[in-house]
């Protein structure tokens, strides 16, 4: 039997790029909350963290993808393999980069948490989202648990002796968690008694870590209906003696990716012996409680997104280069022509370039938001400051989760077929990697909540002032290029489509207010994706315009020249394919199509 290989493939210059050459990280670190960081700790780290995941991680993708997980006797086997990478994982602390420092970790910058994320998600996603969930697990007692709560849980949570879970979804309550079932019956002393069934639970069981802490929603008798009344508890799976919790697996899905991941359907209480824990002292604050974990969980689809993107298009360009089929254009008529490899034909360049536009500029997205995010954390004493940059983060994380999200499928299928049949099997990563991103679109919150969400609640916040100081960025860096030689054409279509932008934002308020809220979910996608282009096309003309500079102080043989030519192609492309389709959107929004709620329902099929 051929021995597991690694397939995952890293842009760690581009990596660097975005950190130090755009959106200089540097600049806050030596600092406090990040005095133990500095740029070079950072690339060691970053180049660690690659070459462990191709040692540990990477072969372990097909693996887990073949063999998926098994219920045996009421508990989940994992692949073989992910029991050693935990504890390697572990061991090596990979986990614990942005950690505070009383809880073992080296308090880093969310920044460097997000690319080693990309990192270890790219190589093997079903893997890394058991540690990623238990990270999130761990935050949520952290910022929200008694002292006893911290005491007993985040420790061993950070150093993978137990692991967690959040548990939301219920088989009549998805994305209407307001309707959840589970119930919770004080028995004092904070501890409750729980009932009820939860579904689509994410390393909802493994044998990876000595136990399970789950984050479970649940109302108590009294509480009000819908979203206000849910609490939250932390339910382990197995109490202090080793015992079961009566916490079990009914089943466990047989899904289309992350198969390695699994996936569980939970019962808690059929024989009512299941304690919890209400997380803090006060019932009823589940629902902003489980938000604090959500809005990280969604930044981290993001970032999955961009993870198996990234391979998938750094795999199809390696195929690109190597595959030799037909000769090249300029000798389409002699059948004699030598054949050259389908890098030189216009098609497979065209799609090579997209995908390329794409993954870096949703790279550069994320790094935009973690910084935002970083620098809200250091801005102690600066309300103002603070204030801009977790407003940049409340209105960036739709736009990363779900762009990000429906991006990576879509650049999954153009590296499928970049490969042409033979991306179709297994021999490449590639098709695995499309399985694995459908699921990205979907759990987190649906990219339609999302959606709903930015328009809904984001846009208004702070009475539209996080998208006003985030419109003029984008305005501020067209002006600047309206004249250049070489990116103004880019630079106006950048200033129209924010212009388009702002528009549409006054439409749906206008729709908000004026009694046309049918239109609001009918629009708010393509709305999102408006927004999203124009802040890509936006954080790509910036950096070509660093790397157009920087190129200029190399040597003409430079190896790194080919690298900043790079972000102006990927920029000029994305401007000129993409950015001009933002005021064609918004016109299309603004034609307020209402065929979707007209059309009967019968009148879909009639089989």
């Amino acid at each position: 039997m051929s021995q597991p290989i690694n397939r995952y493939k890293a842009d760690l210059r581009d990596v660097r790029f975005v950190l130090f050459e755009q959106f200089k990280l540097q600049d806050i670190l030596g600092k406090k909350p990040y005095d133990n960081w500095g740029r070079e700790e950072v690339e060691t780290v970053l180049d660690e963290i690659y070459t462990w995941s191709k040692e540990k991680l990477g072969p372990l993708n097909a693996v887990g993808d073949a063999t998926g997980c098994r219920l045996e006797g009421g508990k989940v086997k994992t692949p073989d393999g992910f029991k050693a990478a935990w504890k390697s994982l572990y061991d090596v602390g990979w986990r614990r980069l942005s950690i505070p420092e009383e809880f073992g970790g080296q308090a880093g910058p969310f920044t460097l948490h997000a690319m080693a994320e990309e990192i270890m998600c790219g190589a093997n996603t079903a893997f890394n989202m058991y540690p990623a969930l238990t990270q999130g697990v761990a935050d949520v007692i952290q910022h929200f648990g008694t002292k006893e709560q911290i005491a007993a849980y985040c420790t061993k949570l950070h150093d993978g002796t137990y692991a967690g879970t959040m548990c939301l979804t219920e088989p009549h309550a998805g994305s209407d968690v307001g309707s959840a079932l589970t119930k919770a019956e004080p028995m004092g002393g904070g501890k409750y008694k729980l009932r009820g069934t939860k579904i689509f639970i994410s390393g909802g069981d493994h044998d990876l870590a000595q136990n399970i802490l789950h984050l479970v929603l649940a109302k108590t008798e009294d509480a009000p209906a819908g979203t206000k009344g849910l609490s939250l508890f932390i339910v382990p799976r197995d109490r202090a003696d080793g015992t079961s919790n009566d916490v079990k697996v009914a089943s466990i899905e047989h899904k289309m990716g992350i198969k390695a991941s699994s996936t569980a359907v939970l019962n808690f209480g059929d024989d009512d012996s299941c304690i919890g824990e209400l997380v803090g002292t006060e019932e009823q604050k589940g629902m902003s409680q489980m938000f604090h974990l959500m809005n990280y969980a969604r930044i981290g689809v993001g970032v999955q997104g961009l993870a198996v993107a990234s391979s998938a298009y750094l795999n199809a360009l390696e195929y690109a280069k190597e595959r030799k089929q037909g000769p090249s254009i300029k000798q389409w008529k002699d059948a004699a022509a030598p054949r050259v490899a389908i890098v030189e034909h216009p098609d497979v360049r065209r799609m090579l370039l997209d995908m390329k536009a794409r993954v870096e500029g949703i790279r550069a997205l994320v790094v935009k938001l973690s910084l935002h995010l970083d620098k809200a954390n250091a801005a102690v004493g600066d309300p103002a400051e603070d204030a801009y940059h977790q407003g940049q983060v409340d209105l960036l994380v739709p736009l990363v989760k779900a762009y990000g999200s429906d991006q990576a499928f879509q650049i999954c299928a153009t590296a499928i077929q970049t490969l042409g049949g033979a991306g179709y099997l297994k021999d490449h990563p590639i098709e695995q990697y499309a399985r694995d991103a459908k699921i990205f679109s979907i759990y987190e919150g649906t990219n339609h909540i999302q959606a709903l969400d930015l328009v809904g609640r984001k846009l208004g916040q702070r009475g539209g002032a996080n998208l006003q100081a985030f419109l003029k960025d984008v305005q501020g860096c067209a002006a600047s290029l309206k004249d250049h030689p070489v990116y103004k054409d880019a630079a106006a279509a950048l200033a129209t489509a924010a212009e388009a932008v702002m528009g549409t934002a006054m439409r749906f308020l206008g729709w908000f207010g004026g009694g046309k809220m049918e239109m609001v979910p009918l629009a708010a996608n393509r709305f999102l994706e408006m927004m999203s282009e124009t802040a890509i096309g936006w954080l790509l003309l910036d950096a070509a315009v660093i790397a157009d500079k920087a190129a200029e102080a190399l040597p003409a043989d430079h190896a790194d020249r080919a690298f900043y030519a790079g972000k102006k192609y990927a920029a000029l492309y994305f401007a000129a394919n993409v950015v001009t389709t933002v005021p064609q959107k918004a016109a299309m929004i603004g034609k307020e199509d209402k065929t979707p709620l007209e059309i009967p329902t019968a009148a879909f099929a009639t089989v």
